[in-house]
């Protein structure tokens, strides 16, 4: 399809990236929600957690939202799209990717950018319980690589699934580590390998013999990482390998399922190979929106109601 034209035209401050990102990663609260949590058991012997929240009236109409690398059920972004989702007459539930719940998950194995069977196995869970005749999804920044990737990587999809939306999607991984890499993204790089860090720290408690001391030593930068721990949980060579095979941008051809990427021009993670243009013109399906603001999952909006909030309920109202 065309390529969207967008309207977004945030607050001079909000148009600096940086603020727009951690503003909407670490100041913005959302109050009002209530999440009921559902934990299932997967085929491998793990568990997932979801938080689910519900529209006023009962309804048939479920949106599944994933959230981002080292992110959870109850950041803002996540809450503050279940917040509107609701209001306007979806069930809602959003993931929590394994060890990202408060508990850390049974298996060597964890969650990364490419791991679709979590999330069919979450489409399978509720299509079971028949109460929903229409789904949705809305992924953010990772999430949002993982629902592209599920939709055109050759499975057969639901028919109950009707559309999709990928909000600051890193469709090229490794073109997005290598921004990551960047002096300005510095802080940020080095809040997420902190982070990952201490999940490792928890997985050697488990698996003593699988994680050294050294190994988290060596764990220098998110590449590092993927390197030493997600190649090797996951079954990659390395982690080249796994940005090769995970990234959604060589599946985004055959998504076949209303789908729109919404990636600002001045988010600081995504190189310019994750502005996906010509797959958008040569795809009926896909749609891509480019504002020229936004930073990452930033879209500051008033009212406490961001710019891609307001505009899932436009689209999935549209398909």
């Amino acid at each position: 399809m065309p390529i969207v034209s967008s309207n977004y035209n945030p607050p001079l401050l909000f148009r600096n990236s940086h603020f727009s990102t951690v503003y909407s990663g670490l100041v913005r609260k959302v109050n009002g929600v209530h999440q009921k949590r559902e934990r299932i058991h997967l085929s491998d012997g793990d568990f997932l957690d979801l938080d689910w929240s519900y529209a006023h009236k009962p309804t048939d109409q479920a949106v599944i939202l994933l959230h981002g690398l080292e992110g959870n059920a109850q950041r803002a972004y996540i809450t503050g799209s279940a917040k509107q989702l609701n209001n306007h007459g979806y069930a809602v539930c959003a993931i929590n990717f394994r060890s990202c719940s408060g508990e850390t998950n049974t298996l060597f194995r964890s969650y990364h950018s490419g791991a679709s069977e979590d999330l069919d196995a979450v489409i399978s869970h509720i299509l079971a319980s028949k109460k929903y005749n229409q789904i949705f999804l809305k992924g953010f920044s990772l999430g949002g690589n993982l629902v592209l990737k599920y939709l055109g990587e050759g499975r057969i999809i639901p028919k109950e699934i009707k559309g999709a939306l990928a909000v600051s999607v890193p469709c090229n991984l490794h073109s997005s580590l290598k921004q990551l890499l960047q002096p300005i993204n510095y802080l940020y790089a080095k809040r997420f390998r902190n982070h990952l860090k201490t999940k490792m720290r928890e997985k050697q408690h488990l698996f003593p013999s699988k994680i050294t001391n050294q190994d988290i030593k060596d764990v220098k930068t998110l590449k590092d990482f993927d390197d030493i721990y997600t190649s090797r949980a996951h079954g990659f060579k390395d982690a080249l390998d796994y940005y090769k095979k995970c990234s959604s941008l060589q599946f985004l051809p055959h998504i076949k399922v209303p789908s729109l990427i919404i990636n600002a021009l001045n988010d600081t993670f995504l190189g310019t190979e994750c502005y996906p243009y010509r797959e958008a013109i040569e795809n009926k399906s896909l749609y891509l929106e480019t504002p020229k603001y936004g930073g990452h999952v930033g879209f500051y909006g008033t009212q406490n109601i961001t710019y891609t909030e307001k505009r899932v309920i436009k689209f999935l109202n549209e398909v």
